[in-house]
């Protein structure tokens, strides 16, 4: 019986810098029934399994559901017919929580060369920015992607494509972004206004306490700045910047 990612996935880990310990435990996770994994129970139509050279790779899915209201009958059948051998399902957790154990099961479970796949983007991921961090992940760590719904599919040309048209779009905007937060702070700059954050200590608090200092040389910084409620690090900042 071939491994559930074959010997080519061991390869790969050990390849990107995986240890013979941390590819064991993934293959004895893949053995363990998991909570939050739906095991698909019908056998894969071969034309819905990806092979490469011979080995058969494996095809994950995760579906999301954000209320106990909703279902993840549909879901589950796109994923079923897009040939996942397992499922990993959050059932009525939100996607911007922090904790998602069924993700999270499904990204450790996932080797190089296997395929993530999710019926739509926003099952997945927070944010374009934490689909495009995600993504990146998987493409350092070998692993393909696809959105049903959306047809984005990093197995083939055009679906790799569509990802960098995308990922491009997004640095885009973030450099836009960046210079119009400088451009604002400069104007802001020379309308008089101070940028950033605010002082903890006014400029008499800051006078005080370099009058203590020079009247008490036993008095320590660290006592001084308790009594101001600031740090240390911060008291000797303000002073140096007074003088």
């Amino acid at each position: 019986m071939p491994t559930p990612n074959g010997g080519l996935a061991v390869r790969g880990m050990l390849r990107n810098g995986w240890g013979g310990a941390e590819v064991e435990r993934t293959r004895q996770r893949r053995s363990e029934r998991v909570p939050f994994v739906y095991p698909v129970r019908r056998a894969i139509p071969p034309s819905a399994r990806r092979t490469r050279r011979g080995l058969n790779l494996a095809v994950i899915g995760y579906a999301r559901v954000s209320t106990d209201e909703q279902h993840l009958d549909l879901q589950r059948d796109a994923l079923k017919a897009a040939g996942c051998a397992r499922i990993f399902e959050d059932d009525g957790v939100s996607a911007v929580a922090r904790v998602r154990p069924g993700f999270k099961l499904a990204t450790e479970m996932l080797c190089p060369g296997d395929t993530f796949v999710v019926w739509k983007m926003d099952r997945a991921f927070r944010s374009l920015r934490n689909a495009l961090d995600t993504l990146e992940e998987f493409e350092k760590r070998g692993i393909e992607f696809r959105s049903l719904t959306e047809q984005i599919d990093t197995t083939t040309p055009v679906g790799k494509l569509l990802y960098r048209i995308i990922n491009a779009l997004a640095e885009f905007e973030r450099d836009l972004n960046s210079e119009r937060t400088k451009a604002g702070m400069e104007a802001a700059r020379k309308r008089g206004k101070r940028v950033g954050r605010p002082h903890k200590l006014t400029k008499r608090q800051i006078e005080r306490a370099a009058a203590k200092l020079a009247a008490d040389p036993a008095l320590s910084l660290a006592a001084l700045a308790k009594e101001f409620k600031v740090s240390a690090r911060t008291l000797k900042r303000e002073i140096a910047a007074l003088v």
